[in-house]
This record gives C-alpha cells, structure tokens and sequence, in this order.
C-alpha cells in the first residue's frame, strides 16, 4: 500500500473590487465569521497550512524594474476590477482534493476561489 503524497496548494479569494467596496461593516464582519469557521474546520481536518485576509487594495504598492530603476507605484490602482481579498494555503492529496475544498469555500457566494498549486518560479 502506497502512503499519501502531499501536495500544496493556494486557494486565492478574487473578488470583485465594486462588491468589496459596497459592502457594510456589518456585512464583512458576517463573512469573516464564515471564513473563519471555513478555517477552523480545514485546520481540524489537518489541510491548513496558512490563511489571511488580506488588506483593501487601496493600501497596496506594486513595485516594478525599468532597467536600473525601481518604479513604486500607489494603490489603488484604476484599471483593477478584482482583488485577491484573502488566502488559504492547503496541505492536500490531490488537485481533485483541492479544487473540492474550494468548493466548500463560503466566499463562492460572492467571490471567486483560484486554485493553485504551488512550483517552481522557472
């Protein structure tokens, strides 16, 4: 019998900038409480390695090279339409294992969840 092969994964929370925008306090605090229960039970059943919310895309940086340069640009940023809103970094068997969490992912409601495994950078 061969033992288990444990691959991880990404799950990105993109959401639409609009929706993230609109929404009340009371209504984000509702879903944190989701997402937090959504953690809890992956951490319970071993598969979570990491997981964050992650600031309002107002407050983000982008820094880029041009030749010698390093070019620092402040958020927020006009063209985007979505924000990764949050992160899960999950401990998993398989792709099919990683793509059924996410689907068990309370932000499907209103987000959409990208599944990535991760690799090498080359």
């Amino acid at each position: 019998m061969r033992g288990r092969v444990d691959v991880a994964y990404m799950l990105l929370v993109i959401e639409g900038l609009a929706d993230r925008d609109a929404r009340t306090e009371s209504e984000g605090r509702a879903r944190y409480d989701r997402m937090l229960e959504f953690s809890t039970s992956l951490k319970s059943r071993g598969l979570l390695t990491l997981s964050q919310s992650l600031s309002n895309a107002s407050t983000a940086i982008r820094v880029t090279a041009d030749g010698d340069r390093t070019l620092v640009r402040d958020g927020p940023f006009t063209e985007a339409r979505e924000v990764v809103g949050g992160i899960f970094l999950l401990t998993c068997a398989s792709r099919a294992e990683a793509v059924a969490i996410a689907g068990e992912c309370p932000a499907t409601a209103w987000a959409t969840i990208e599944v990535r495994e991760l690799g090498p950078c080359f």
